[in-house]
């Protein structure tokens, strides 16, 4: 949905050749700036972009643009809120993980690759999955695949790679966590592979993705300008939830129930639209199905 993305954000559809937009935009996840260089092409000579992205590799790719208009930042994107208040006129949030992070091996995102098992979208920060899972307790183990992924058999997972650890060692490779899920898991979904939710629910623990999410959601309302726009693209149920909720929280005036008579606090977005994937889009990219593009507007309240 890149042109979809950038048009909802601009709120100029491209086929009626509008003017070049100005103000200061923000792609929140550079990933390989598709969006950010779409977006570059749309402003004027004083619009202004800034992106923020915690993988080094995005970073790097970033600094190969020489447009003066455009900075990158190496952050996630919970550090929206060190921008001045209300100096956006949009923000777009692409989430999840980028395909040039899924299909390379030594990312370790994947069971379609055999690598390590590392799964960071900053690789110069943090613990990767192989170390958290070479200590973690099963409870502990077993409550990140419930909660992140909605695996049903999460506790024998956790089970199963405690006692490998025990046994064997801790898991170290992405073919070996998948392995052992196929074992563990014998009731396997039609088109899925049974390692599907397990790898998902690391990796979302592993970088603290949806605790960011909804920081950097709270950050756009102070930084988007009255009439500033909200585009953010999710891509699996947790995340799209905590979109859905967080605009329709914010899309309702808000009474204080120990004030009964006292004015309620305005309204600060207003839902615009929810979007799917066209079917070409799809066809050309299945993992596009999944996406879901929810826009909202800053109020002027």
């Amino acid at each position: 949905m890149l042109n979809e993305a950038i048009e909802a954000l601009l709120n100029k559809p491209d086929d009626l050749a509008p003017e070049p937009a100005d103000g200061h935009y923000v792609d929140a996840t550079f990933g390989r700036g598709g969006h950010s260089r779409l977006l570059l092409s749309r402003l004027s000579p004083q619009g202004r972009l800034t992106a923020f992205d915690k993988d080094p590799m995005a970073v790097a790719e970033a600094q190969t643009l020489t447009d003066p208009r455009f900075a990158i930042r190496h952050q996630g994107f919970r550090h929206l809120s060190e921008l001045p208040a209300a100096s956006a006129a949009g923000v777009l949030m692409d989430l999840g993980v980028s395909s040039p992070q899924i299909d390379d091996p030594t990312r370790g995102f994947s069971f379609r690759f055999d690598g390590p098992l590392d799964m960071r979208m900053d690789t110069t920060r943090g613990q990767s999955v192989a170390q958290w899972l070479a200590t973690a307790e099963t409870r502990q183990i077993a409550e990140v695949i419930r909660d992140y992924g909605e695996e049903r058999f999460a506790g024998q997972i956790a089970k199963a790679i405690v006692a490998r650890r025990q046994e064997r060692g801790p898991v170290s490779t992405t073919s070996e966590l998948a392995q052992l899920v196929a074992d563990t898991v014998k009731t396997r979904e039609s088109g899925q592979n049974p390692a599907t939710r397990t790898f998902q629910a690391l990796r979302i623990f592993i970088n603290a993705e949806l605790e960011e999410l909804q920081e950097a959601l709270a950050a756009s309302l102070d930084v988007l300008q009255p009439g500033g726009r909200l585009v953010v693209i999710s891509f699996h149920s947790l995340e799209d939830r905590i979109v859905k909720q967080f605009i329709a929280q914010h899309s309702r005036e808000v009474y204080d129930r120990r004030a009964p008579f006292a004015e309620p606090k305005p309204m600060r977005l207003r839902a615009l639209d929810r979007i799917k994937p066209s079917a070409a889009e799809v066809a050309a990219n299945p993992r596009s199905r999944s996406a879901i593009m929810r826009v909202a507007v800053r109020t002027t309240a």
